[in-house]
């Protein structure tokens, strides 16, 4: 095979677009060719979606969108003209500011809540807020004020308490007193239903901006200075109560004890009495029965008791001062008139 001719129109050719390329228009014109090429090709990643606008108008339908027909991967835009404004497609979080608000009985709360968020259709999104920084505002403001509004509607108890089948601890001592104390007030829905409230109410207000609200919970439920009071002075009067209840069942536990010892004393008093009385009574009778005897002995037995008698009535019923007045005939004035008289015999003697 015979070689080409140098003067060989394809040669020719290679030569002066070798010239071309090499020159300071040929460099100029391949960095050109570069700048447009990477001006028209983007890709778009599987985590983004990505809008297409044209002098700062959106044109056509975004990018690996949910309901888009285009996905991710190499595209093509018109360099210079066209802006590709890339928007998150992953799931975003929203993490509220603690607010103050008020429950239905009164009570101020602080509520700390967040969220889970993500874009659902970019262009409206682009054409309502255009960045995430416009959109975490517009949460703020929407979801703190259903917040408040959900709150607001409820009890506290509604707010702390998160499941009505749950039934809480109680001490041992707070369940035998019995009554209300340490039992905690019924709930009719509980924290899950209010942060559903809250999703459900937020929902439709940030769909007009194409952001889809997932859900919304609440992370921290701090009580203000006046509330704890509250709950501590709760606490107080359960316990109480529960003082109140030991003190009144110590006081009957007491009074039993004093009325079974009085009925103790009294028993054994009157038993003691009984068995005096009895003793007594078994002695005046054996003495009964030794002085009848006695007296019974002899005649002078007889007049010596009656002497001895005697003498012991005028032992206890005349004194130092005492005055006496008697008949002449008083069987108390025969002993009397007989003491001292010389020819007055003893009552013995007359005997004899």
């Amino acid at each position: 095979m015979s070689p080409m001719p140098i003067n060989h129109p394809v040669l020719i050719f290679t030569r002066r677009i070798g010239d071309f390329l090499f020159s300071p228009a040929g460099l100029a014109g391949i960095i050109l060719l570069a700048i447009v090429l990477f001006g028209c090709a983007y890709t778009v990643d599987q985590t983004e979606q990505v809008v297409i606008t044209q002098f700062g108008r959106p044109v056509g339908n975004p990018i690996n969108a949910v309901d888009s027909a285009s996905g991710a991967g190499l595209h093509f835009k018109i360099p210079f003209v066209q802006t590709a404004n890339r928007f998150e497609k992953r799931i975003l979080e929203w993490d509220g500011q603690p607010s103050e608000m008020t429950t239905r009985d009164k009570l101020y709360v602080v509520v700390d809540t967040f969220g889970r968020w993500r874009i659902a259709d970019p262009l409206r999104y682009f054409q309502s807020l255009r960045d995430e920084r416009s959109a975490l505002s517009r949460l703020d403001d929407i979801i703190g004020s259903e917040t408040r509004n959900v709150i607001a509607r409820h009890d506290l108890i509604e707010v702390v308490r998160s499941d009505k089948e749950r039934k809480p601890e109680q001490d041992a001592i707070l369940a035998e007193s019995g009554g209300t104390i340490g039992v905690l007030p019924p709930i009719r829905i509980g924290r899950h239903r209010l942060e559903d409230e809250i999703l459900a109410a937020a929902s439709p207000k940030v769909g007009i901006w194409g952001i889809e609200l997932l859900d919304v919970k609440v992370k921290r439920l701090n009580y203000k200075q006046g509330v704890i009071e509250k709950i501590y002075d709760r606490m107080k009067s359960e316990r109480i109560q529960i003082a109140e209840r030991f003190r009144s069942e110590g006081a009957g536990e007491a009074a039993k004890i004093s009325g079974k010892k009085e009925r103790d004393l009294s028993q054994i008093e009157s038993d003691a009495y009984r068995e005096v009385e009895e003793i007594r009574g078994r002695a005046d009778a054996e003495a009964s029965e030794i002085y009848a005897k006695a007296y019974t002995a002899s005649p002078m037995a007889s007049d010596f008791y009656t002497f001895v008698k005697t003498l012991d009535t005028y032992k206890t019923t005349l004194g130092r001062d005492s005055t006496l007045v008697l008949s002449t005939d008083s069987d108390l004035f025969s002993l009397l008139k007989s003491i001292g008289g010389k020819d007055s015999p003893s009552p013995a003697a007359k005997k004899k």
